[in-house]
């Protein structure tokens, strides 16, 4: 990771009822900063994150966009997150706020983009989302309060089979997304389902951590003209 272009974890808000920033969101980071060296011809002016939890994400983001020569300025880019859990949208403002980057930033809590769609469909240039990923009995999902930030049922798939469909009505035509996966959520299925919404799919990065092998997607159409 290069130092200053990314969130500091020191300066990063979390608590019992937000999900600490680990492997994940550290892979996640590490794609976005790589994906980022790509956008000197095309910038993303609209950029969202769909379940914030400490902001360490959209943090990171912000801060790429900030130290970037070249980058579009707050006038002509904007950043949106979401969180369904309101202590994680606390957590993401608290996260922003002690970087100097809270300006960059609209938040919503909101249920994934439902407070997004319509009004920026088909306009999101960079989409990311780090799922519930871990496979758990069904009743975990509905817990709620942390539980949310990982408790992923069937195959880990719950809230990622949610998002599926509405990755289309998001993206610009132009638009990318890196999404977290483990090898339980079957992300070559994944990869095909996109396929057969005119999007090309394929594994940027992966990591083995502790008892998981994480590994990063990256989605965008294949229309999209070449960064």
């Amino acid at each position: 990771m290069s130092k200053g272009k990314i969130a500091s974890i020191k300066l990063t808000c979390y608590n019992k009822d937000v999900y600490e920033p680990s492997d994940d969101s550290f892979l996640l980071a590490d794609a976005l900063l790589e994906l980022s060296t790509s956008w000197r011809k095309g910038w993303p002016r609209i950029a969202l994150e769909i379940g914030s939890g400490s902001g360490y994400i959209i943090t990171s983001l912000a801060l790429i966009l900030q130290n970037s020569a070249g980058a579009p300025t707050r006038s002509t880019h904007q950043l949106f997150a979401t969180d369904l859990n309101p202590a994680a949208a606390a957590a993401t403002l608290e996260t922003l706020q002690a970087h100097g980057v809270a300006n960059s930033t609209d938040l919503l809590i909101t249920d994934l983009a439902s407070g997004i769609l319509p009004r920026l469909a088909g306009a999101v240039d960079l989409l990311l989302f780090n799922p519930p990923y871990v496979p758990t009995p069904e009743e975990e999902v509905e817990r709620g309060g942390i539980a949310a930030a990982w408790a992923g049922g069937w195959k880990g798939r719950r809230v990622i089979d949610r998002l599926m469909p509405l990755i289309p009505q998001l993206l610009s035509e132009s638009g990318e997304m890196l999404m977290v996966t483990v090898p339980d959520n079957d992300p070559q299925e994944l990869i095909q389902i996109m396929n057969r919404h005119g999007f090309t799919g394929m594994i940027v990065a992966e990591r083995a951590a502790d008892e998981e092998f994480l590994q990063i997607l990256h989605f965008q159409r294949r229309s999209a003209p070449s960064s």
